[in-house]
Protein backbone atom coordinates (compact mmCIF):
# COMPACT_ATOMS: atom_id res chain seq x y z
CA UNK A 1 0.00 0.00 0.00
CA UNK A 2 1.43 3.84 -0.89
CA UNK A 3 0.76 6.18 1.61
CA UNK A 4 2.83 8.72 -1.20
CA UNK A 5 -0.37 11.10 -1.50
CA UNK A 6 -0.82 11.74 2.78
CA UNK A 7 3.12 12.08 2.98
CA UNK A 8 3.42 14.80 -0.06
CA UNK A 9 0.63 16.41 2.30
CA UNK A 10 2.87 15.91 5.31
CA UNK A 11 5.77 17.76 3.34
CA UNK A 12 4.07 20.92 1.83
CA UNK A 13 2.83 21.52 5.38
CA UNK A 14 6.86 22.42 5.91
CA UNK A 15 7.75 22.82 2.50
CA UNK A 16 5.68 25.92 0.90
CA UNK A 17 6.08 28.18 -1.69
CA UNK A 18 9.03 29.50 -2.99
CA UNK A 19 12.09 30.42 -0.86
CA UNK A 20 15.51 32.25 -2.02
CA UNK A 21 17.55 32.19 1.40
CA UNK A 22 20.84 32.97 1.84
CA UNK A 23 20.88 30.53 4.39
CA UNK A 24 19.64 27.83 2.36
CA UNK A 25 22.59 25.72 0.72
CA UNK A 26 20.11 24.49 -1.80
CA UNK A 27 19.62 27.65 -2.78
CA UNK A 28 16.50 28.63 -4.51
CA UNK A 29 13.70 26.68 -3.75
CA UNK A 30 10.40 25.64 -4.15
CA UNK A 31 8.07 23.14 -2.43
CA UNK A 32 11.12 21.89 -1.20
CA UNK A 33 12.93 21.28 -4.35
CA UNK A 34 15.96 22.98 -4.73
CA UNK A 35 17.98 24.45 -7.14
CA UNK A 36 21.17 22.73 -6.35
CA UNK A 37 19.29 18.90 -6.72
CA UNK A 38 17.65 20.41 -9.60
CA UNK A 39 19.85 22.91 -11.63
CA UNK A 40 18.49 22.86 -14.47
CA UNK A 41 14.70 22.97 -13.83
CA UNK A 42 12.96 26.71 -13.42
CA UNK A 43 12.54 26.65 -9.61
CA UNK A 44 10.64 29.78 -9.52
CA UNK A 45 8.30 28.84 -12.25
CA UNK A 46 7.94 25.29 -10.73
CA UNK A 47 4.03 23.98 -10.36
CA UNK A 48 2.92 21.80 -7.22
CA UNK A 49 2.10 19.35 -9.77
CA UNK A 50 5.64 18.99 -11.38
CA UNK A 51 6.99 19.42 -7.44
CA UNK A 52 4.40 15.97 -6.85
CA UNK A 53 5.91 13.96 -9.70
CA UNK A 54 9.65 14.83 -8.66
CA UNK A 55 9.04 13.63 -4.67
CA UNK A 56 7.14 10.67 -6.65
CA UNK A 57 9.62 9.80 -8.95
CA UNK A 58 13.19 10.81 -6.89
CA UNK A 59 12.07 10.05 -3.60
CA UNK A 60 9.43 7.79 -3.00
CA UNK A 61 10.21 5.09 -5.75
CA UNK A 62 13.86 5.73 -5.66
CA UNK A 63 15.36 2.33 -6.01
CA UNK A 64 17.35 2.79 -2.95
CA UNK A 65 14.51 4.15 -0.72
CA UNK A 66 11.34 1.57 -1.55
CA UNK A 67 9.07 3.86 0.51
CA UNK A 68 6.31 2.11 -1.27
CA UNK A 69 7.83 -1.26 0.63
CA UNK A 70 7.56 0.04 3.86
CA UNK A 71 4.42 -1.63 5.71
CA UNK A 72 4.02 1.09 8.05
CA UNK A 73 2.34 5.03 7.17
CA UNK A 74 3.65 6.50 9.81
CA UNK A 75 7.31 5.27 9.51
CA UNK A 76 6.98 5.80 5.35
CA UNK A 77 5.34 9.56 6.00
CA UNK A 78 8.86 10.00 8.54
CA UNK A 79 11.13 8.61 6.09
CA UNK A 80 9.54 10.46 3.24
CA UNK A 81 10.05 13.66 5.18
CA UNK A 82 13.90 13.31 6.14
CA UNK A 83 14.63 12.00 2.84
CA UNK A 84 13.56 15.19 1.53
CA UNK A 85 15.11 17.55 3.71
CA UNK A 86 18.61 15.51 4.31
CA UNK A 87 18.71 13.34 0.97
CA UNK A 88 17.18 10.17 0.41
CA UNK A 89 20.60 8.29 0.98
CA UNK A 90 20.78 10.06 4.59
CA UNK A 91 16.78 8.93 5.23
CA UNK A 92 18.16 4.93 4.50
CA UNK A 93 21.28 5.49 6.53
CA UNK A 94 19.23 6.95 9.74
CA UNK A 95 16.44 4.17 9.35
CA UNK A 96 19.30 1.18 9.63
CA UNK A 97 20.85 3.05 12.17
CA UNK A 98 17.83 3.23 14.33
CA UNK A 99 16.59 -0.41 13.64
CA UNK A 100 20.50 -1.77 14.29
CA UNK A 101 20.36 0.62 17.68
CA UNK A 102 16.77 -1.71 18.92
CA UNK A 103 18.53 -4.72 17.98
CA UNK A 104 19.57 -5.67 21.26
CA UNK A 105 23.06 -6.64 20.36
CA UNK A 106 22.12 -8.61 17.70
CA UNK A 107 19.56 -10.82 19.39
CA UNK A 108 16.72 -9.83 17.34
CA UNK A 109 18.26 -9.71 13.81
CA UNK A 110 21.80 -9.51 12.19
CA UNK A 111 22.50 -6.14 12.33
CA UNK A 112 21.92 -3.94 9.15
CA UNK A 113 24.87 -2.51 6.73
CA UNK A 114 24.25 1.02 6.95
CA UNK A 115 24.93 1.62 3.61
CA UNK A 116 21.74 3.70 3.31
CA UNK A 117 20.07 1.54 0.93
CA UNK A 118 16.70 0.13 2.06
CA UNK A 119 17.17 -3.38 0.80
CA UNK A 120 15.21 -6.37 1.53
CA UNK A 121 17.33 -7.09 4.68
CA UNK A 122 16.52 -3.20 6.20
CA UNK A 123 12.64 -4.03 5.37
CA UNK A 124 12.78 -7.41 7.45
CA UNK A 125 14.08 -5.86 10.35
CA UNK A 126 11.84 -2.71 10.41
CA UNK A 127 8.82 -5.61 9.93
CA UNK A 128 10.23 -7.57 12.76
CA UNK A 129 10.52 -3.96 14.99
CA UNK A 130 7.23 -3.49 14.07
CA UNK A 131 5.79 -6.72 14.97
CA UNK A 132 7.51 -6.65 18.56
CA UNK A 133 5.57 -3.49 19.44
CA UNK A 134 7.85 -0.73 19.07
CA UNK A 135 6.58 1.67 16.29
CA UNK A 136 6.68 4.10 18.83
CA UNK A 137 10.20 3.72 20.29
CA UNK A 138 11.21 3.81 16.67
CA UNK A 139 10.06 6.90 15.41
CA UNK A 140 11.76 8.80 18.31
CA UNK A 141 14.91 6.87 17.28
CA UNK A 142 14.40 8.36 13.80
CA UNK A 143 14.10 11.80 15.53
CA UNK A 144 16.75 11.61 17.62
CA UNK A 145 19.38 10.56 14.78
CA UNK A 146 17.73 13.04 12.15
CA UNK A 147 18.38 15.72 15.10
CA UNK A 148 22.09 14.46 15.66
CA UNK A 149 22.53 15.25 12.07
CA UNK A 150 21.54 18.50 12.41
CA UNK A 151 23.73 18.88 15.23
CA UNK A 152 26.11 17.61 12.95
CA UNK A 153 25.52 20.14 9.90
CA UNK A 154 25.59 23.06 12.50
CA UNK A 155 29.02 22.30 14.12
CA UNK A 156 30.70 21.89 10.57
CA UNK A 157 28.56 24.72 9.21
CA UNK A 158 27.52 27.16 11.88
CA UNK A 159 25.84 29.80 9.53
CA UNK A 160 23.20 26.37 9.10
CA UNK A 161 22.07 27.35 12.60
CA UNK A 162 19.71 30.06 11.24
CA UNK A 163 17.83 27.05 9.56
CA UNK A 164 18.05 25.12 13.28
CA UNK A 165 14.04 25.93 14.47
CA UNK A 166 12.72 25.60 11.04
CA UNK A 167 14.75 21.82 10.70
CA UNK A 168 12.98 21.13 14.31
CA UNK A 169 9.33 21.53 12.33
CA UNK A 170 10.32 17.77 11.31
CA UNK A 171 11.50 16.00 14.52
CA UNK A 172 8.75 15.23 16.71
CA UNK A 173 9.43 13.78 20.12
Amino acid sequence: MSYFDEAFKEVLAVEKGFVHSKYDNGGKTKFGISQKSYPDLDIKNLTLNEAKLIYKNDFWDYEKLKLSKVDDKDIAIELFDTSVNMGQYRAGFILQTALNNMNRNERVFEDLEDDGWIGIETLKALRIVLRRGEKKQLLKVLNGEQYYWYKIIIKHNPEQEMNFVGWMKRVSM
